[in-house]
């Protein structure tokens, strides 16, 4: 893999963080959103249009974001390759798993729109099975991402790859936290970032690491 090619991988991943941003911006965010979560009763605030629009960007974005980590890969390999390789496949099973939940969104976002013309009963049957069955791949995506993280710090802590090493403090999941840390201290904020956070922590992951490669090379 070329300096050439790391760029455009890692420029992909940007654009899918801003693709499957917006996507899930347009499915998520209404005013309501930080005080209607219960039974996703938020989505009864989102435009059915907005739904479609969406799920149809994100789904656009989602495969630039395996791109993405390839740029990781290639920022990492000059260190520990078995561990860039780890850091790799986790990423991927991070954002199939994410995929699979966001995929999901628009659908159970009609089925709150459906609310007052479905029996009570079979809505909370639909509800309940949707979060047994999707909204569980949350947290199973929040454990991979704290494994990735993990992985992602060793790797640059033994040295050797093209990162900096306080390169392992601007972790996925440290840059998540601090997000939801900004988030909660400032609503009027929160409120636009917590709903696309893995989105605006990749964001932020890449173009940081862009940059790094950038200086890297800029001698060369």
């Amino acid at each position: 893999m070329t300096t050439k090619t790391a760029q455009i991988l890692g420029f992909s991943g940007i654009l899918a963080s801003i693709l499957v941003g917006a996507g899930e911006y347009l499915l998520h965010y209404s005013p309501q959103i930080m005080g209607e979560s219960e039974n996703y009763n938020f989505f009864s605030y989102v435009p059915l249009s907005n739904l479609s629009l969406g799920h149809t960007l994100a789904m656009i974005g989602l495969p630039f974001y395996f791109a993405g980590y390839f740029h990781i890969y290639y920022m990492l390999k000059t260190g520990n390759k078995l561990l860039a390789q780890l850091v790799l496949a986790t990423g991927f099973i991070a954002f199939a798993i994410g995929g699979v939940w966001i995929g999901s969104r628009a659908s159970i976002g009609n089925i709150v729109h459906l609310q007052d013309s479905i029996n009570p009963t079979d809505y909370k049957n639909l509800i309940d099975h949707y979060t047994a069955h999707m909204e569980v791949l949350v947290q199973v995506l929040r454990i991979v991402i704290a494994v990735l993280s993990i992985l992602f710090i060793i790797a640059i802590l033994k040295g050797s790859t093209q990162y900096k090493k306080w390169m392992a403090i601007l972790n996925p999941i440290t840059i998540l936290i601090a997000l939801v840390l900004i988030g909660f201290a400032l609503p009027s904020i929160g409120q636009h970032i917590i709903p696309i956070l893995m989105n605006v922590t990749h964001f932020i992951l890449f173009t940081i690491s862009l940059i790094q490669l950038y200086k890297n090379n800029r001698h060369v």
